[in-house]
């Protein structure tokens, strides 16, 4: 029976996360964390839930790429940019987990999943970051209605925020797309569809650096992994044909709802456990 639920949460996580970049690891973290504190899974710790989610987020990572070079919506250079600092980042993270307890873990972990559910909110009221299109790096992109968007940022800038984002991706196991496609939206207006591909290809390359990391520390439970990579990599796949049908607006709003819902619950027990 734990068998089919790993799956399935690998399958679902996938899709969410790949549909709007996030890679999946928002979802199967607190949703592994859950079905252990019921005696499903008790044979797992925290580093281990989030060193196999890590693990399994190269599948994601891949299959997603996979999907949208064929829809072109990947923006190689600013992954790459972005995964300079994020690199580096991600082993910190990989490193301060063996700090935590599972107490503080959960609560350290929803009051992230609430600070990310807030800034998703606010996402359209902020303006980008004003940048000199002579220094920085400008891009423009169509999308498949033919509307033109005009995006761009200081590399610099860029590197040193997908530092910090690259040691939460370490630390807590979500791939650093939970913050880099609002970063991305939020700071150097990028056109969504183009911050959602690039994101899984970079979540793609900083999940293998990161699980490096996370392999040497033995925090990988791999008969866990290998029951989450098939859903993983079907769920991604369904997660780009998603991306190309359906508004973003609507999954945006229960992606919302759901990070409230596991944002709470985690707080609760990282405050009451």
């Amino acid at each position: 029976m734990e068998w089919i639920l790993i799956v399935f949460i690998g399958l679902a996580a996938s899709s969410l996360g790949s549909l709007i970049g996030l890679g999946g690891g928002i979802i199967v973290v607190p949703a592994l964390l859950y079905i252990t504190t019921l005696g499903i899974l008790p044979d797992i710790t925290p580093r281990e839930i989030v060193g196999t989610s890590l693990f399994t987020m190269i599948f994601t990572g891949m299959s997603s790429t996979i999907g949208y070079i064929k829809h072109k919506t990947i923006d190689y250079k600013s992954g790459l940019i972005f995964l300079a600092g994020s690199a580096p980042g991600g082993i910190f993270g990989a490193w301060m987990i063996k700090n935590l307890d599972a107490h503080a873990f959960n609560l350290y972990f929803g009051l992230f999943v609430l600070f990310v559910s807030v800034v998703m909110v606010l996402r359209n009221k902020i303006k980008p970051i004003p940048y000199n299109k002579e220094s920085g790096y400008t891009r423009t992109f169509t999308d498949m209605s033919g509307q033109t968007f005009e995006y761009g940022y200081n590399p610099v800038v860029g590197i040193l925020i997908s530092v910090a984002i690259g040691f939460i991706s370490g630390l807590f196991g979500v791939g650093g797309g939970s913050l880099m496609v609002p970063a991305m939206i939020l700071f150097f207006y990028f056109p969504p569809h183009v911050a959602v591909a690039t994101s899984m290809f970079m979540i793609f390359l900083s999940s293998i650096i990161s699980s490096v990391a996370h392999i040497s520390l033995g925090n990988i439970h791999w008969m866990y992994a290998l029951a989450l990579i098939p859903g993983a990599w079907i769920g991604a796949q369904v997660g780009v044909y998603l991306n190309s049908r359906l508004k973003s607006k609507t999954i945006v709003m229960i992606l919302r709802a759901i990070l409230i819902i596991i944002g709470i619950r985690l707080i609760y027990e990282g405050l009451t456990g």
